[in-house]
């Protein structure tokens, strides 16, 4: 099996020892995204809506990067430090989503990196 790293300007640099996405084969793991502008590196401000919306942006552009688009997401994994935002998050999904929507589960965690109170990881499978 082969392994490549998936980097992009387009998103946040990674703010650890990681890859931004593996491409394994044709299966693609996206890291987790949280609402950090590329262009910057600080933390997008305002709330959940737009934490979550920029957080889709980034992840769109890394899932691009690797050959792909969020239409190629099989699962997503959802993170929010308040699971009163769920609505909220599932508005701003079905901007960046059609049916049939991936697999998904959404956390509850305590708390996310920078004070984030969104991210999104996902695995994509990619077409060729």
């Amino acid at each position: 099996m082969s392994r490549e790293s998936v980097q992009t300007s387009k998103a946040p640099a990674a703010i650890g020892p990681y890859s931004q996405a593996i491409k394994a084969d044709r299966m693609v793991f996206l890291s987790g995204q949280i609402a950090l502008d590329p262009s910057n590196g600080q933390l997008l401000a305002g709330g959940v809506e737009a934490q979550a919306r920029q957080a889709f942006t980034n992840l769109s552009a890394v899932a691009e990067a690797a050959g792909a688009t969020l239409a190629n997401a099989v699962k997503l994994t959802l993170f929010l430090t308040d699971l009163k935002d769920f609505s909220t998050v599932n508005a701003v999904m079905q901007e960046f989503f059609q049916p049939p929507y991936p697999a998904r589960s959404t956390i509850e965690v305590s708390a996310l990196p920078r004070g984030a109170c969104f991210e999104v990881e996902a695995i994509l499978l990619r077409q060729d």
